[in-house]
């Protein structure tokens, strides 16, 4: 975890850092960050301002599908975290071609990281491998993310010749904690959702989300140039054995198994395609470039 030496304590107090999408993660993220840096979030949604407040982040009210609300973005922050989805149709992301923009104005940032997703590599059928790997997202929205990816990579590479900008990636795979709202895997357990057979069952990879808060926070002191770094912990286990580890832990029925061709006929094609990617990412880059020591390494761990 990145913490300021006393004699920096100063100059680092007065650190302008801006969170674009400051939800679940964005939050826990900005509580490391305070009371050394300054923390800002862009929000669309202007009855959230007070609860930002309360928390002690400066809100500003901004739509990343509405340009001229972001203008007032340029040259108020030297650190971005943008941690934004992308819109929810299409194989692009306009909204990061919009925040970019903004942010090139006025001098630029010294950092930016960019939350993206581990979705990018499509189905890699249980195969190990390092950020090295050629994406090749199977879905619009993994194609979306790749499209981001991209325009944040050039975007950075230019900004490095005029600014000094850092701009750099995290690929976030699927986020748990007991007390994040739609991460709770309890929740899923408890609906007595299928997963898959043993036959038919994928690899699936998990990140703490106080842990990807660290990660964050570390990636925009120590995040490379034009760098992707998988944001995920040390389980190596298939999603059918996650979920019964969960029921039995927590003393709930475990999820019936039914095999891909019975989900193909049966599930959402949203929920089909988490249950049709299967992939296992090492992390060194994590630990040893960006130095995060995870505090969850596995799911048991985070859940226990």
């Amino acid at each position: 975890m990145f913490y300021p030496q006393p004699a920096r304590h100063t100059r680092f107090r007065q650190t302008r850092v801006l969170i674009v999408g400051c939800g679940d993660v964005g939050s826990r993220a900005a509580r490391l960050l305070l009371p050394r840096c300054r923390v800002l979030a862009l929000t669309s949604q202007a009855d959230k301002a007070e609860a930002l407040r309360q928390a002690g982040i400066v809100p500003l009210v901004g739509n990343l599908d509405d340009p001229a609300s972001l203008a007032r973005l340029a040259g108020l922050a030297k650190r971005v975290l943008h941690l934004a989805p992308p819109p929810g149709h299409g194989a692009t992301d306009p909204r990061t071609v919009q925040l970019l923009a903004a942010l090139a104005r006025r001098g630029g940032v010294a950092a930016f990281v960019y939350g993206s997703t581990t979705g990018v590599y499509g189905d890699a059928r249980g195969a190990l491998f390092d950020e090295t790997r050629a994406v090749a997202p199977a879905t619009d929205r993994g194609r979306r993310r790749v499209d981001a990816e991209a325009r944040v990579r050039w975007w950075g590479r230019r900004q490095a010749l005029q600014s000094g900008t850092r701009a750099s990636i995290l690929r976030i795979p699927g986020i748990y904690a007991l007390d994040r709202e739609g991460g709770d895997p309890r929740e899923r357990v408890r609906k007595g959702s299928p997963v898959l057979t043993q036959a038919d069952d994928v690899y699936t990879n998990h990140i703490h989300a106080d842990d990807l808060a660290r990660a964050c926070v570390a990636a925009l002191w120590r995040g490379r140039p034009g760098r992707a770094v998988h944001a995920c912990d040390d389980t190596d286990m298939r999603m059918g054995d996650y979920f019964d580890w969960v029921a039995d832990h927590f003393g709930l029925p475990r999820p019936p198994r039914m095999s891909h061709a019975e989900a193909a006929a049966t599930l959402s094609p949203m929920q089909l395609s988490f249950m049709s990617e299967s992939r296992r990412l090492m992390n060194q880059r994590l630990k040893t470039e960006l130095r995060v020591s995870l505090r969850y390494p596995s799911i048991q761990n985070g859940l226990a």
